[in-house]
């Protein structure tokens, strides 16, 4: 154990940001990148919010069993062990998983990804928008398959 917690400042049940799937969101806070024009900078301070905690998440998951699919991270990856603690809960509990981060995936630790389903990755950029932009530089794979699922977000808006 490394001694780090997560902690993250939101969280709530969203449709749209895992394709195909209804996840239980957690902004998770201390994000180191801060990027020019994010929505979440609220979230940069490392002590902010609530710790999310293995007893935290596994109550979560069994309050909402059989009404989501996946536990969507946004951020965490700067605490690869304690993220990689909290996707062995998601697993254990047979759900999909994703995380949203602003690293390429080769900057991702190693042991992220055997817990991943999905993948949401690149800096935020204004001038090339987000993942329903034709210009974006983000990405959203499926991790097993390497699959580019990016297009799922650009349907009705193209």
């Amino acid at each position: 154990m490394d001694g780090q917690t997560l902690r993250f400042t939101a969280e709530q049940i969203v449709w749209q940001e895992v394709p195909g799937e209804v996840s239980l969101a957690f902004l998770c806070s201390g994000c180191p990148l801060r990027c020019k024009g994010c929505h979440s900078a609220d979230a940069w301070r490392a002590a902010a919010g609530s710790e999310l905690t293995e007893d935290y998440l596994k109550g979560r998951l069994k309050r909402y069993r059989g009404l989501i699919t996946c536990v969507l991270f946004m951020g965490g990856e700067w605490l690869p062990d304690a993220l990689r603690r909290m996707l062995e809960v998601v697993q254990e509990a047979g759900l999909k998983s994703c995380l949203y981060t602003g690293l390429e995936r080769e900057e991702l630790s190693d042991g992220l990804l055997p817990y991943l389903t999905f993948l949401k990755t690149g800096r935020w950029q204004p001038e090339l928008g987000g993942l329903d932009s034709p210009s974006t530089n983000q990405r959203f794979i499926r991790i097993h398959s390497g699959e580019n699922l990016t297009y799922l977000f650009r349907g009705a808006n193209t």
